[in-house]
């Protein structure tokens, strides 16, 4: 968390956001957070839990950034159909409000895939645990990572695999397949379900989720995958170790694969990473060893992106091995000890 004492002025976007929030009525910020989807509001959640004592100057300085970007951007246009139903319900109540806005705004009925990223993973799975893997699939890349890797994991173990394949490779989805999961769902959390074909899910995707969940999913499910179709097992690990993944390793972990990795080859990759995000590095190393990267940083001047690339490529090389190897761990660890 950015220092926000007064006369600090370096702090975040989300820290801004936290500061306005903080410095309205009750009612006002409970209906802008009422608008944020989970990984937002969490996030914002996040940053206003980190606040502290809030300065002058930074509640100067989160005004004066929302005041220059709202005369750059104009005022949005709030969710006008969602204050409509509010009204409405609040009017003639929630039954005769559905039927009605299902005339007004056909578009833009609650379904409840969209209700669905709200639940928790023990909600969520006495309500798909029997149905077909390609059902689970298609809700499964519409929850944020954590949530669908909890899902995923309470699966029986003999799925576990067809649903990390079908996400995989689920691309464009016929609006009957949607039909039938809102239905699924529609019986405990919504009575409206939505009918457009949406394209979801991916290799990307598929990783997201094996990230998430505990190793031992990822050892039973990859080489399963691996069996059906090598490309897509690739092209899945390939997405599982990207460079951003190395900020989320613990000190120990970092400290192991820094130990692997030599200091040119370190620099290169840190030139390339976002400054805020290096610390994760620094922290595991002695504050000395830490101004010297910092300095060599600084001192390297311009790169080719090509041989940034290279080096963080060494480095999750380097990273991959060691998890491999059980060195270091990515996820939620291990569930093999108790």
């Amino acid at each position: 968390m950015s220092d926000l004492s007064p006369g600090t002025m370096n702090v975040t976007d989300a820290e801004r956001a936290a500061v306005m929030i903080m410095l309205l009525e009750d009612n006002q910020a409970a209906s802008l957070l009422g608008q944020l989807d989970p990984g937002e509001l969490r996030l914002l959640g996040e940053r206003m839990v980190a606040l502290g004592e809030i300065g002058p100057a930074s509640i100067a300085d989160a005004i004066g950034r929302f005041i220059e970007k709202t005369e750059r951007m104009g005022l949005i246009v709030p969710d006008r159909v969602g204050q409509v139903r509010d009204m409405m319900t609040r009017a003639i109540g929630e039954i005769k409000t559905d039927s009605l806005m299902q005339r007004i705004a056909p578009e833009q009925r609650t379904n409840s895939l969209e209700l669905a990223r709200w639940l928790t993973p023990t909600v969520l799975l006495p309500l798909v645990r029997d149905e077909h893997p390609q059902a689970i699939a298609v809700l499964l890349v519409q929850l944020e990572a954590e949530v669908a890797a909890g899902v995923l994991h309470g699966l029986p173990e003999d799925i576990q695999s067809q649903v990390v394949q079908r996400v995989a490779t689920l691309g464009r989805v016929s609006p009957d397949a949607i039909s039938m999961l809102e239905d699924i769902l529609a019986r405990r959390i919504t009575e409206c379900h939505g009918r457009a074909a949406l394209t979801m899910g991916g290799p990307r995707e598929a990783a997201d989720i094996i990230n998430a969940a505990v190793r031992t999913v990822e050892r039973r499910v990859m080489p399963e995958i691996a069996k059906a179709d090598k490309a897509l097992a690739k092209a899945i690990e390939n997405e599982m170790f990207k460079f951003e993944h190395l900020y989320v390793l613990d000190e120990k972990s970092m400290g192991t694969l820094l130990r692997e990795v030599d200091s040119d080859t370190l620099i290169s990759a840190l030139k390339g990473a976002p400054e805020d995000q290096r610390d994760v590095f620094f922290r595991a190393m002695s504050s000395r060893a830490a101004d010297g990267v910092r300095d060599e940083i600084g001192a390297r001047g311009r790169m080719k992106m090509a041989e940034v690339i290279e080096a963080q490529k060494a480095m999750i090389t380097a990273a991959r091995r060691l998890a491999a190897e059980g060195s270091i761990v990515f996820g939620a660890g291990d569930d093999d000890y108790v």
